[in-house]
Formats: C-alpha cells, sequence, structure tokens
C-alpha cells in the first residue's frame, strides 16, 4: 500500500512508522524543516532550545512505547517515584509518594501538604473519591467545570489553587476552574489515583528535536520511508477507487507544485488546517465546521540564564508565584560546552493567554523579580541572557462541550483517517493523546482496506517488546 502521512509531529511519525514497519510504501510530508511538531528543538547563541518543556508519566504507556522505537528510552528517564518539590516564596515543600499499594500511595503527601490548612487537607479525599466515581466517558461529564465540581465537593479556592491547579493547568492548558471534568478525570484517575507508579514523572534527558525528530527521521530511513521537509500539501482529492491525489503547494522545498497519487492518506494535522485539508464527502460540513469549536490555549516559556546555579533541583513546581513550572536546562542546552558556567532555566507557563502577548521586557520584570522570590541564591546572580518561545496555538481549548467536537480516527471515505491529539482519543491534548491517535488511525486505516492487508494489533504496536499491565491491555483492548 502507498501511503501518505501528512504532518510530522508525534502523531504522524507514529503513523508512518507503523506503516512502515507493516511493509507499506509510506511518504511523510511535514511542511516545517524538521520533523517534531510542538515538540521540536532551535539553536539561539549556541544553546539548544527546546519549543516548549515537556514532561511525561510513566502511565503514558503509548508514547513510551513510541521512546522505544525509536530507540530513546534511556534517554528520556523516569522518576523511582513520583517527587515534586513544591516552591513559595519563602517556603518550600516535598510531594513525594509512599511506596506502598494505591490508592494509599499519595495519602502522606496530600495529608502532610503544608500550603493548605489542617482542615483544606482533611477534605482532600472527599474529592478524590469522588473522581473515583466519575465516568469520564459519559457526555453530561463533559459539559462541567471542573472548578464548580471540585467547589461541590468542599474544595475552595485556597486548595483549588495550590493543589488541585498544579496538576490540572499544566495537563489541559486552561486556567483550572475552566477545565472540561471529563478530561481532569483522565488526569486524575490514571495518574493519581491509578496504579502507584502511574504519575512517576520522566523528564527529557536529550533536547526534543534529538529525542523525536532526529531520532524518526533516522528510522524512517531504515525503514525505507521517505521524508519530505518543507513540503507544505495544498489539497486532498478523492479518486475513486483508486485512491487519493495530494497536491503539493508552492512551498520552500524542491517538493513545490508536485502531485503524489497514494492509496492512503493519514491527515496528522492540527484541527485548523485539517478542516482546510479534508476533502468534500469526508465527514459532514457541520462536523468539519465544529472543529473551530476547538479553538486555541497558548504555552509560553520564559527563558533565564543567570552567571551562577540559583535552583538546587531539576525542576519544581511553583504556588503563590506566578511562576508555574520551572525546569532546570543547563545540561540540556549545551551551556557548558561554550564555556558558560552559570545556569539556565526554563519557565513554563500553560494556560497563558495573560502572558502571551505581554512585551519581553515586561516579561522579564515579572519573571525575574518571581523567581529571586523563590530561589533565594537568584537574589544575588546577574541575569546574562533572558528570551521567549511561544505557542499561540499549543493545544486546543480543553473546556466543557469539546468533547463531542472531536472525530474518530475514520472518515467516510476509506483510506482517509485523522490522527492529531485533537482527535477523540480518550486522553488530553498531549504526548501520549497524539501518540495514541497515530495509532489508531493506523487501525482504522487497516479496518477499512479489506482483508488483504496486513492487520496490525494495537496491543503489539503499544507494548513493542515490552509487557504490558493487564490493566494497560484491557484498556487498549476497549
Amino acid at each position: 500500500m502507498k501511503a501518505a502521512v501528512i504532518g510530522g509531529g508525534l502523531a504522524g511519525i507514529t503513523a508512518a512508522i507503523a506503516l512502515a514497519r507493516a511493509g507499506d510504501e509510506v511518504t511523510l510530508l511535514e511542511a516545517k524543516p524538521r520533523l517534531g511538531g510542538a515538540t521540536m528543538s532551535f539553536t539561539r547563541d549556541g544553546l539548544v532550545v527546546d519549543t516548549g518543556q515537556h514532561v511525561f508519566l510513566r502511565c503514558c504507556t503509548a508514547y513510551r512505547g513510541l521512546l522505544d522505537r525509536l530507540g530513546m528510552t534511556a534517554h528520556a528517564p523516569v522518576q523511582p517515584r513520583f517527587d515534586v518539590t513544591v516552591v513559595a516564596p519563602a517556603r518550600r515543600a516535598r510531594m513525594r509518594r509512599a511506596r506502598v499499594p494505591a490508592p494509599l500511595h499519595m495519602l502522606p503527601a496530600l495529608l502532610g501538604y503544608p500550603f493548605l490548612s489542617l482542615a483544606e487537607r482533611s477534605r482532600i479525599s472527599r474529592a478524590a473519591l469522588a473522581f473515583k466515581r466519575l465516568r469520564e466517558e459519559d457526555p453530561a461529564t463533559d459539559e462541567i467545570r471542573l472548578g464548580d465540581w471540585l467547589a461541590a465537593r468542599g474544595q475552595d479556592e485556597r486548595t483549588r489553587r495550590v493543589l488541585w491547579d498544579l496538576f490540572s493547568v499544566s495537563s489541559l492548558n486552561v486556567p483550572g476552574d475552566d477545565a472540561a471534568l471529563s478530561l481532569a478525570a483522565v488526569v486524575v484517575k490514571t495518574g493519581l489515583l491509578g496504579d502507584a507508579d502511574a504519575a512517576d514523572i520522566g523528564v527529557p534527558a536529550l533536547s526534543l528535536g534529538e529525542l523525536h525528530g532526529a531520532a524518526a527521521a533516522r528510522l524512517l530511513g531504515k525503514l525505507g520511508a521517505t521524508v519530505r521537509l518543507q513540503t507544505k500539501v495544498a489539497a486532498i482529492e478523492p479518486k475513486g477507487d483508486s485512491g487519493f491525489l495530494i497536491r503539493l503547494g508552492a512551498g520552500d522545498g524542491p517538493a513545490a507544485d508536485d502531485i503524489l497519487l497514494v492509496d492512503a492518506v493519514v491527515l496528522a494535522v492540527p484541527h485548523d488546517q485539517a478542516a482546510r485539508l479534508i476533502p468534500p464527502g469526508a465527514l459532514p460540513a457541520q462536523t468539519v465546521d465544529g472543529w473551530a469549536g476547538l479553538g486555541a490555549a497558548p504555552i509560553v516559556n520564559v527563558h533565564v540564564i543567570y552567571d551562577r546555579p540559583v535552583m538546587d533541583v531539576p525542576f519544581a513546581a511553583a504556588v503563590d508565584s506566578p511562576v508555574q513550572w520551572v525546569f532546570d536546562r543547563t545540561r540540556i542546552s549545551g551551556m557548558h560546552a561554550r564555556g558558560d558556567n552559570g545556569q539556565y532555566l526554563a519557565i513554563s507557563l500553560s494556560a497563558a493567554d495573560e502572558y502571551v502577548n505581554m512585551t519581553v521586557a515586561e516579561l522579564r520584570d515579572k519573571f525575574v523579580a518571581a523567581l529571586a522570590e523563590l530561589f533565594p541564591a537568584a537574589r544575588d546572580a546577574t541575569v546574562t541572557e533572558f528570551f521567549v518561545t511561544r505557542e499561540r496555538r499549543a493545544t486546543f481549548r480543553q473546556v466543557p462541550g469539546t468533547a463531542r467536537l472531536r472525530p474518530q480516527a475514520a472518515t467516510a471515505l476509506a483510506g482517509l483517517v485523522l490522527a492529531g491529539s485533537w482527535t477523540d482519543t480518550g486522553w488530553p491534548d498531549t504526548m501520549e493523546g497524539a501518540v495514541r491517535s497515530g495509532l489508531s488511525a493506523v487501525i482504522a486505516l487497516r479496518k477499512g482496506t479489506g482483508p488483504t492487508v496486513k492487520q496490525v494489533d494495537p496491543v503489539s504496536e503499544l507494548n513493542n517488546s515490552r509487557e504490558l499491565t493487564p490493566t494497560e491491555e484491557r484498556e487498549v483492548r476497549s
């Protein structure tokens, strides 16, 4: 089968690898000069800079399976157990899971959380138990705001800001109170209330460009796939029983004004681009028009380089501060290789509507001062470099009512499927969701191409030479 995968983010990479491993003739088309989508890197004054700081959890089985296939598992280590330093002005705490079975594993960390009063801590279990009973797949659950639901279960403003927001804002990229309850339930039930080790955090030890884009290009080359960068797709035209004609637009690369004829297409681009490219008849017009309702939510990353070390942990979450999460990127960036003995910190700001249009000077005034409040050593250090990266359309806006707008992988046109973390993966718009969507797209493609085409087992695709837990296998099978 000749297959075109349009879009070189994690969804497209995943689909292209799965198809190529099955022996198909694959062409991956990407408009940018490198693979990786929202998880790319660039160089700036001798530094390797990621477009955004990304982490994952041990429960992200599909994403970890992709790392296995890319040969990158060793470069994305996972904590032995969940362990997060939480900092505030003049105060810090450590949240660490206990070595006991779920669901008791998080209880000591929550009951000893010093940023809440004893009365507030005592009410946390009420919400946790209510999360366990939620049916996140129920359409009614998706119509409820997380903040309203938590407040009705005794979680006051303070508790929502300094506890629940730590997990929901970074996962869902919307203010905590505004998030869809259905997606928040996936985060809490899978990560915090699932298996005892589910929330253990993985932080890449390589730049995202190396971890994803460069590794994917190498693997796809070994599998015989063709990767065409700087190649824009202008149109997808069904050709009856003979597949699809892909018109390539006037991009910057050698593929300008070219044409491809393929048997199958995986459309793995953001929802606004997919709406422009999907051919008539693939889905009802009102469905495609409805994708606009998914909207877009920004992420801003603030990069601060000091002349000396100021933070003594690899990453930290912050409360009572405009800082949300901050990461030490000194080693990954190659900063010391250029002869600089300072420290490079990156602040990741999710749900960043209030920051995305601020000037660099305004952001510098705000966040250099905020870091000095959190880390006393920063008060005497000199900021040698300061810059900002902005992802204006980092994710769709994961608010109530969006579940019904997220499409399945299959379309009405046999041979045309959708992928992307915005599609109906059952997960939030994350790296895990993106990889799951790529696998779902290939599975849907196989189901629609007849019995003579080699079938793909979703469990074996996620497994990739490691055993899934019984819980994971039941989830994938369902």
